[in-house]
Order: structure tokens, then C-alpha cells, then sequence
């Protein structure tokens, strides 16, 4: 039998599919703890393999805590496991900027607490699995889609942490039965372009009707048609590469692009990464040995490598070679008559852990003319990862996609070796920064290439534009810019204090952050989600943001803000943003002079948690600003977590009243409570009007 593929999200038998999915979670999470049983030391799990990595500890213990977090989330866990573990191994996975790659700040577990951790997140998982109601189909707001969601995010990570342990150094992993590379090899074959007839590309992926668990960015529509072009019938060996590199190409700076140079000059690679000089000699490096040079195997390359090598491909042959756009893959996948990998036997591609833990001859799996369509290693594209039309987000994970969205990520497809459920699926795609390695190659095609304008400078996700404008932008009917009024008011309340640290915690699109910058050395913004830390991100990195409003039905307006109009360019430098969950902070976020959690608590899974225990991020004598219009709902809150909005005991209990049960044990309410007005424009002609009560709360000296 294969490797377990992703289930179907239909079908006649509920109990059937229970079974099912329990044992694609088993076979998932075994062979994760597999993987890691190739690390031959404890020191293995805590050396960096790369720099812009966080150690293989992290990536241990992150998929456990996924399940966790988005379990809870969801509302199928009543409660954490370790709360401590669970915000340590939250985020960190990518090189964005406000992940948080800086070891001094982690106190890393040991392997045997993050083993017993996932022992009781695997215990815990089964249960629900076992017990929790199923009606099919299961469907993206289906109570079923987060357990769906945790297990084909570990097997995302079966792949990325596979990667990481191919980059460690020898002398910390081992063999192992379960991950034998491939031994077949010979002379790599000649490569030959094969004519592609015209034809037209239609992605339509229903998250309603659709039969395999998918990721945001593969839903909504698109469809294109493509010219004739011709493809390379195989993928780009080590052979077929060599004479790039012994022609100087690492060292040719016309061959590379701009941003290809840049990760030259940083790396200073003269040949692929994987490949080994051994005297006059050529070896591979694969996860766990090195091995003579496979040549007729396909080379293992970042895209700016790629990109490269087509470029002196083009200068030597006179052709427009080129890397294939996104939608010319798919044109592929169609000319080739290829399907999804079937369900109980191997496929004819070397996919899915169907046969073993390496690449394999070019020439291996025929697709029709072409081989290696998909498996053995994904293919890089031209093409910047973007939304289709009609892209939501799912409210479980609104950062698996969205923060790729900035024309750094490029597509790959097809699928490598190890890419096994959702990654091994036609509707699959995943991007990565350019200068990345995963077990990636490419082939590469000619012909004109197609146009394809994406991307947009402008904002344009509704709900992140009406926040841009919300901090950044016009002010409404005479009401101030909330974000910048609870910034001034909670300047004025320090008085003497000192005003080393602040923390913005709920920032959203972080104006409060910058306003509080004005006054304190250094603000950090925190917030449960990655599109608004992108926000703040963007104004602090290139101090402008740009984003369309509607006006009335499909009619938007643009708009552009800068930091130095509003006379905040001098402070971006003390401001630093971060994704967090406000009920489970982080250790490092302490000892602040002020917190200020604005419009927050009553969009809490927990608040008295997280008003139980914010006295430990305060000085005492430092102040505490809280500020929300007690919007209490059961979508965000669960009713027996308000903190007031209730009769109890046939009174009133309001949230202020909750307040100062909760709070007065560790702080002293400094002033009578304000209500401070906000407007958020949806149209040109629609506006919320809401009032906010703040109220400035004094940390006791213990």
C-alpha cells in the first residue's frame, strides 16, 4: 500500500470516514516522529542547519502546538495543553519580518518534553477524532475542517523539516530503514523541447463542493488561454547544468537578476548548495549521506539559480529559454492526461513517498512526451504567488497566504518525493522566497512569454483597507484618529513615569504603535493576525501604504498614506511589529512601562486569562490602558468567558464591573473611565460610529 493520500470529503458511510481520517492522522504523525529519528544527538535538534531557520527543536514541537492552537481556536479544545509550548513554537516558520528568529529569546524545551507533548496532543487528537459528530461532506466551515487542517499542515512540514535535515551537517544525522534513497542511476538522457498546442486553463476550486481539503489560495476562479509553446521533456539534470557552472556561470553577473546578485554576494555559492567538490569529483549531498554525483538525477536549485541558468541557456542557444509561468504548468499537467495519484496503489511518479527518500533518474516516470510532470522534484515558476478571483481567507489560519502576497514568493508545482496529501494534489500551490531551497528544480520552456500582471501595489482585501484608512487615513464627521488618541492619552498619563518600553497589544494596522513611538524608546505591536502585522510592517519598512476603498458597489477609490505626511517617519525605527496571541504571550514580551490593549478584550477567546495575568508584562508603577466598546459575542468569546455584559444574580454586571474584580488585585484604576468615539468608513456613504471606554489602570508594587 502507498503512503496514505489526503481523503475524499465525501461519501455514503460517516463511520467510514471517521476511520479514515484517524488513520491518515496516525500514518501522518508517525511518520513525522520518523523523520526525526535521523537526528543522531540531542545537540542535532538545537544547532541551527541555517541561519534564517529557527533549530529542529522548533519544528518538533510546531505542528503539535498547530493542532492546539487552531483546535482551540475552533472551540474543540476546552483548553491548552502547555501554554507554555504553545507560544513558543507558535510562529517562526518563514522569513518574514516580524517572525521572530532571535535565539536569545527562546529557553528551548528538551526533545523529551516536546515527546511527551505530542503523546498527549496525539492522545487528545484521537479522542476528538473518535468522538466528535461527522455529517459529510466536510466542507471549509465544516466543524471537521481545523482536524483537517493540523494534519495536512504536518505533512507541509514533513517536507520543510526533510529540507532542514538535508542541510544539517553529516555529523548529526544517521541512516535510517524508512528513508533509503534512491540507488539507480546512469548517464543523463539529452534533453529535447517537445511542442505544447495551445489551449485554455480553468481553475475553479469550490470551497462548498470540493472533495479534497484545500488552502486559501487555491479556491476562486481563473481562467486563461495560453499560445502554443514548446517545454523541455525532462526536468534539468545535474548533467545538463554542469556546464554552467564550469563555465563561470556563479561568477558572470549578467547571467543573475538583480535580486539573484544580492543572494550571491550574501552566500557567495559557486555551484549548487547540495553539490560537493571532492578533488576533481563531484558528489551529492542527499538528507542523510553523500553520495558519487547521480548525473542523469535533476539539479536541486533555488529560483534565482534557475532563472540564471535559462539566461545563459538563452545567450548560448539563441532561444527564448525561459522558467514556465504557473498557468503554463497546468497546460502541462492537461497535455500530459495526468490525474490525481491513485488511492491504493503507487503512482507513475516518483511522489508521495511511493517509492523512496530521494530524487531519481530524469528519465524514470513518462508523462505522456514529458516526464516528471509532477513528482521528483517541484518545478520553479515565473510566477509570483497571487489570489484568485473570489480568495477569502479562512478565519482559522488567515496567514497561511496572505503575507506571501508581496511579489517575493514565486510558485513552484508538481510536487517533490516527499510531497504527500494536499501537495501532491493538481489544485496544490505553494511559493516560497526566491533564494529558498526545498526539493526544488525546474524544467524550462520557449516562446513568448505571457503576460501575467498580478499584483497590484494597492491594497484591496476590503477589510485590511478599511483598517489602513481606519489608522491612516481621513478623519470622519469631527472624531479624532482613535489610534492616535489613545496614544496621546496614554502619554499624558505616564507623567513622570519612565518611558523606556511599550507594548500595542491588538495593534492591528499599528498607528498607536508609531503614535506611542513619539514618546517611548522602543513600541513593540502585537497582533493575533499576520495581514494587519503586515500592515504596520509595510508603513515601518517603506513608510507608505497604498490601498483602494469602495465607494458605492464595484466603484473604489486609491489612496495613498505616508508616515512622513503624518510626521512619524523619524520614530519608524523604534517600532517593531510581532504576531501573538494575547492569551498566550510569549516570555520575552516583559517588563514594559505601558500595555496598551485597545478595542481587545472583548475579542478574546479567554479575557480574564488574559487579564489574570498581564501584570507580569508591567513594571510596577507602569500602566496598563485598556479600551473596548464591549461588543460581546459568542463568535469571538464564548458566553460563560464575558467578563461582564450579563445580569448575575438578577444584576447588572458590566464589564467595567468585571474589570475591577479581575484587575484591582494587581492594579489601582488611576482616572474615571472615558468614552472615546472611532468611525470606520465601509463606504463612501456608510460609517460605524462606535464609542470606546478607556480605562488607565496602575500596576501595584508588589
Amino acid at each position: 500500500m502507498p503512503f496514505s493520500r489526503t481523503p475524499l470529503l465525501d461519501g455514503e458511510n460517516a463511520n467510514e470516514k471517521r476511520s479514515e481520517i484517524l488513520r491518515y492522522f496516525v500514518t501522518t504523525f508517525d511518520c513525522y516522529e520518523r523523520l526525526f529519528e535521523t537526528l543522531n544527538s540531542e545537540a542535532a535538534y538545537y544547532l541551527k542547519p541555517i541561519r534564517l531557520r529557527h533549530p529542529l527543536i522548533f519544528y518538533f514541537g510546531h505542528t503539535a502546538t498547530f493542532f492546539t492552537n487552531k483546535l482551540l481556536l475552533a472551540g474543540l479544545f476546552a483548553e491548552r495543553i502547555n501554554p507554555r509550548l504553545e507560544s513558543i513554537f507558535a510562529v517562526g516558520v518563514d522569513e518574514m519580518s516580524w517572525d521572530d528568529l532571535d535565539e536569545m529569546h527562546y529557553d528551548w524545551p528538551s526533545v523529551e518534553e516536546v515527546k511527551a507533548y505530542r503523546n498527549e496532543l496525539r492522545q487528545r487528537v484521537t479522542a476528538l477524532i473518535e468522538t466528535l459528530p461527522l455529517t459529510l461532506p466536510i466542507s471549509w466551515g465544516h466543524p471537521w475542517w481545523p482536524l483537517l487542517m493540523g494534519i495536512e499542515h504536518e505533512r507541509i512540514h514533513l517536507e520543510t523539516s526533510s529540507v532542514l535535515i538535508r542541510q544539517h551537517a553529516l555529523e548529526f544525522v544517521r541512516p535510517h530503514e524508512n528513508w533509503i534513497p534512491w540507488t539507480e542511476t546512469g548517464p543523463a538522457p539529452d534533453n529535447t523541447l517537445v511542442n505544447i498546442p495551445a489551449g485554455r486553463i480553468i481553475l475553479n476550486k469550490s470551497r462548498s463542493t470540493g472533495c479534497h481539503y484545500g488552502w486559501d489560495n487555491e479556491y476562486g476562479h481563473h481562467e486563461t488561454d495560453l499560445p502554443a509553446f514548446k517545454a523541455s521533456r525532462f526536468l534539468v539534470s545535474n548533467q545538463e547544468f554542469l556546464p554552467f557552472v564550469e563555465a563561470g556561470g556563479y561568477q558572470t553577473a549578467s547571467w543573475w537578476e538583480d535580486e539573484g546578485q544580492a543572494w550571491l554576494g550574501y552566500t557567495g555559492n559557486t555551484h549548487p548548495p547540495f553539490w560537493i567538490k571532492d578533488g576533481q569529483n563531484w558528489c551529492l549531498r542527499l538528507m542523510l549521506q553523500e553520495t558519487t554525483m547521480p548525473w542523469d538525477w535533476p539539479v536541486e536549485v533555488n529560483y534565482h539559480e534557475a532563472r540564471a541558468w535559462c539566461n545563459w541557456k538563452q545567450a548560448q542557444t539563441g532561444a527564448s529559454v525561459r522558467l514556465p509561468t504557473e498557468d503554463e504548468w497546468y497546460r502541462l499537467y492537461d497535455f500530459a492526461g495526468l490525474g490525481e495519484l491513485p488511492a491504493d496503489t503507487r503512482s507513475n511518479a516518483n511522489i508521495g513517498l511511493d517509492y523512496a527518500a530521494s530524487p531519481c533518474p530524469v528519465n524514470r516516470f513518462a508523462h505522456g512526451d514529458l516526464h516528471d510532470v509532477a513528482g521528483n522534484v517541484w518545478q520553479w515558476t515565473e510566477t509570483p504567488i497571487y489570489p484568485f478571483e473570489g480568495f477569502e481567507v479562512h478565519p482559522l489560519y488567515d496567514d497561511f497566504t496572505t503575507p506571501t502576497f508581496d511579489g517575493r514568493h514565486n510558485l513552484f508545482k508538481g510536487g517533490s518525493w516527499i510531497s504527500c496529501g494536499n501537495e501532491a494534489l493538481h489544485s496544490a500551490r505553494y511559493a516560497f522566497r526566491r533564494h529558498f531551497f526545498q526539493h526544488a528544480g525546474f524544467r524550462y520552456v520557449t516562446g513568448a512569454a505571457q503576460t501575467e500582471i498580478h499584483t497590484s501595489n494597492y491594497e484591496t482585501d476590503r477589510l485590511l483597507s478599511e483598517y489602513a484608512e481606519f489608522h491612516y487615513g481621513d478623519e470622519f464627521f469631527g472624531v479624532a484618529n482613535f489610534p492616535k488618541t489613545l496614544a496621546q492619552i496614554a502619554i499624558n498619563a505616564m507623567g513622570q513615569r519612565p518611558a523606556l518600553t511599550a507594548l500595542d497589544l491588538g495593534c492591528a494596522a499599528g498607528r498607536a504603535t508609531f503614535e506611542l513611538a513619539r514618546h517611548f524608546q522602543s513600541v513593540t505591536g502585537v497582533d493575533f493576525s499576520a495581514r494587519f502585522i503586515g500592515l504596520g510592517t509595510q508603513m515601518a519598512e517603506h513608510g507608505l501604504l497604498r490601498y483602494t476603498l469602495t465607494d458605492e458597489g464595484e466603484l473604489v477609490s486609491y489612496h495613498e498614506r505616508t508616515l512622513a505626511a503624518l510626521k512619524l517617519d523619524h520614530v519608524k525605527d523604534k517600532v517593531s511589529f510581532s504576531q501573538g496571541d494575547a492569551c498566550n504571550l510569549k516570555p520575552l514580551w516583559k517588563d514594559f512601562d505601558l500595555v496598551l490593549a485597545a478595542n481587545l478584550i472583548d475579542r478574546l477567546y479567554d479575557p480574564e486569562k488574559f487579564l489574570a495575568g498581564i501584570h507580569a508584562r508591567i513594571k510596577p508603577g507602569g500602566l496598563l490602558m485598556i479600551t473596548s466598546p464591549y461588543t460581546w459575542l459568542s463568535e469571538h468569546t464564548p458566553r460563560a468567558a464575558w467578563v461582564g455584559g450579563y445580569k448575575q444574580d438578577g444584576e447588572n454586571r458590566t464589564t467595567l464591573d468585571g474589570l475591577k474584580v479581575i484587575l484591582e488585585r494587581r492594579f489601582r484604576l488611576i482616572q474615571p473611565p472615558l468614552d472615546i468615539p472611532f468611525v470606520i468608513r465601509e463606504t463612501r456613504r456608510k460609517f460605524q460610529h462606535t464609542l470606546s471606554e478607556v480605562t488607565l489602570w496602575e500596576r501595584r508594587h508588589d
